[in-house]
């Protein structure tokens, strides 16, 4: 495959489109989770999914060594919590929502009767000369138009509405896709389309490979810990998303050196398996994919973590996407940046072998 060969076509960043536009909070994945399976239909053998909404694509399934390349599907959001007498509305987070970015902002509250508009109230600059308060999970709220607790409920608002900022995606300078929930539907997509090359180059896989969006993550890695365990992999490759540090206010000495456009990045650190990170580093090497490292303390803080500490330990390596603003509604990543994600990935997958060990004692 020419690295100079763009892999994302048009039909693809539809799709992309399409996804990262639609809302799909935590514990609520699942219109999400059938447009992405919709799209990875005609690339696997077969899908199946499990309780709570995490979806699997496999190709090959009938084979008994296991790989699994995943990424997660949920983004952060809101609970609706507390509704005013006089028709405000007060909230609790749903994954690590940013209280500092919701001043002003347009929302969507999910209904069973659809949507409902609101925005995030804010007093004006005139008024707060004497006391300037920095927003905070005590002072924003959400004024959705309404003059009374009753006027909202007639709304279909209640304690419990999931809401979900209405930003959506947009590509900027024709290199940087920019949106809500690039963490981590971005990895939903970069896997998605790692099957449709599989299947365009007609590759034979001599393994099973199961093609995992899990849910859940923004609350503790759930939906990995779940499907891991109903897997059961032999190895497992895991994408998301990373601090990009090449703008202000960044602090390199506590978040590394890592800028967008210049490749992944792959971590090390106890949950990451170093024959496998080491087989992947060799694979970016052969293909000329560039590249950048990272180090973790005690943990990935992604779905690397549940896959590696699941069953009875699984081999499990991180590739992570540079990312820009993370949990804002303007997230940022490079391009180029997701096509050499993809491409690792792809070549990851088609140099494994079946039965491949990645024990530190053969």
């Amino acid at each position: 495959m020419a690295k100079e060969k763009s892999i994302i076509n048009k039909t693809s960043i539809q799709f992309l489109e399409n996804y990262l536009n639609n809302p799909s909070p935590t514990g609520f994945e699942s219109k999400g989770q059938k447009l992405w399976m919709n799209y990875l239909k005609p690339y696997v053998d077969e899908f199946y999914t499990d309780n709570y909404g995490t979806a699997v694509g496999v190709i090959n399934p009938e084979s008994d060594y296991r790989v699994v390349i995943e990424a997660h599907a949920d983004e952060i959001s809101w609970f609706v919590h507390y509704i005013t007498k006089e028709g405000f509305i007060y909230l609790r987070r749903n994954g690590g929502s940013d209280h500092q970015i919701a001043p002003s902002k347009r929302v969507n509250i999910h209904t069973k009767n659809g949507i409902v508009k609101a925005v995030f109230g804010w007093p004006a600059i005139h008024t707060r000369h004497e006391k300037e308060e920095n927003p905070s999970l005590k002072n924003i709220f959400l004024d959705c138009g309404a003059d009374s607790k009753e006027d909202v409920e007639k709304m279909g608002i209640h304690v419990g509405c999931v809401v979900t900022y209405e930003d959506e995606f947009m590509i900027m300078n024709e290199k940087k896709l920019v949106g809500r929930a690039l963490d981590n539907r971005i990895g939903g997509f970069m896997i998605a389309e790692v099957a449709r090359l599989l299947h365009e180059n007609k590759v034979k896989l001599p393994f099973s490979l199961h093609i995992v969006n899990a849910v859940q993550e923004e609350v503790g890695l759930r939906g990995a810990e779940m499907i891991a365990e109903r897997i059961q992999p032999h190895c497992a490759i895991i994408t998301d998303v990373c601090h990009d540090t090449g703008t202000p206010m960044m602090d390199k000495i506590q978040q590394g050196d890592l800028k967008g456009g210049e490749g992944p990045v792959l971590t090390y650190g106890p949950a990451v398996q170093n024959n496998l990170l080491n087989y992947v580093i060799e694979r970016a090497e052969n293909a000329g994919i560039p590249f950048q490292r990272a180090a973790a303390s005690r943990a990935t803080g992604t779905d690397t973590d549940a896959f590696a500490y699941s069953n009875d330990g699984v081999p499990s390596a991180l590739i992570s996407l540079p990312l820009r603003y993370m949990h804002t509604t303007v997230e940022m990543c490079h391009k180029d940046d997701v096509e050499n994600t993809i491409r690792l990935i792809y070549e990851a997958v088609i140099h494994l072998k079946n039965g491949q060990s990645f024990s530190y004692f053969d």
